[in-house]
């Protein structure tokens, strides 16, 4: 039946920026279907609320782990533990990131930096680390988390716009690369989410006003309406999909 290739029974995964917004609504949606979750981010305290609202999801186990994107031993080391917990590793979610706003004369280089650091090292640490796990399994679903900015152009935005771009290329990169060994390599590209990244949005009225504009549908998107599409992407119902870019933007970029 076409709903058992949505059950993750017996598969593990890692959320990487899972202790919060989108990364949480993700992880809730895999531990819904059964699946191992472990969530990884730096702030601890979040993590061990993140793991109390998925242990009672679902029959699969639940797990927090400490880590820092930027440092390839730390994510080398979430990877090895998270599959010596589980046993296997079959899903892994890039989701950390962070933005800086601002005019490209106005943005200091470090801060510009910075966010490459998190948005395109981070998310290459990830992939670099479960890819020999994934292969020796010969299978695998990798999900980075990319954004509507990797294909459209926003004012103000150079830094999360270039790191975007960058996830998006390195997702087609992987798609090719790893399908040998039966792994698929897929981006979600979300738009404007109510996330804690996007208050700043959410407090400024004239600029609220100014993205529901750009959406066809007339609002922003609610969190927990990207877990579905996590899902799929992480299942066997997309076991053709490679290299993908899922967009999930309420309409912006079809126009």
């Amino acid at each position: 039946m076409i709903l058992d290739q949505f059950k993750l029974n017996n598969r593990s995964a890692l959320v990487i920026g899972g202790n919060r917004g989108l990364g949480i609504e993700m992880a809730k949606a895999l531990a819904e279907a059964e699946a191992s979750v472990a969530v990884a981010a730096r702030d601890s305290s979040r993590i061990e609320e993140a793991v109390s609202i998925l242990e009672p999801l679902g029959e699969g186990k639940s797990l927090g782990v400490v880590c820092d994107v930027t440092d390839e031993s730390s994510v080398n080391q979430t990877v090895n533990s998270v599959k010596e917990e589980f046993g296997s590793l079959d899903i892994l979610i890039n989701s950390a990131g962070i933005n800086f706003r601002g005019g490209i004369d106005e943005v200091p280089t470090e801060d510009f930096q910075k966010v490459q650091d998190v948005n395109v090292t981070g998310t290459w640490l990830g992939c670099k680390a479960v890819t020999p796990i994934m292969k020796a399994q010969e299978y695998g679903r990798i999900i980075n988390i990319a954004s509507i900015f990797s294909i459209v152009g926003f004012a103000d935005r150079t830094p999360y716009t270039a790191s975007k771009g960058a996830v998006l290329n390195m997702t087609k990169a992987l798609a090719v690369e790893l399908a040998p060994w039966k792994i698929t390599v897929n981006a979600i590209l979300p738009g404007p989410f109510a996330t804690e990244m996007n208050i700043p949005l959410l407090e400024d009225n004239e600029k609220y006003k100014a993205f529901v504009a750009n959406i066809p549908l007339g609002r922003w998107g609610e969190l927990t309406e990207i877990g579905g599409l996590a899902l799929f992407l992480a299942s066997d119902a997309s076991s053709f999909c490679t290299g993908g870019a899922f967009s999930i933007d309420g309409g912006w970029t079809a126009k």
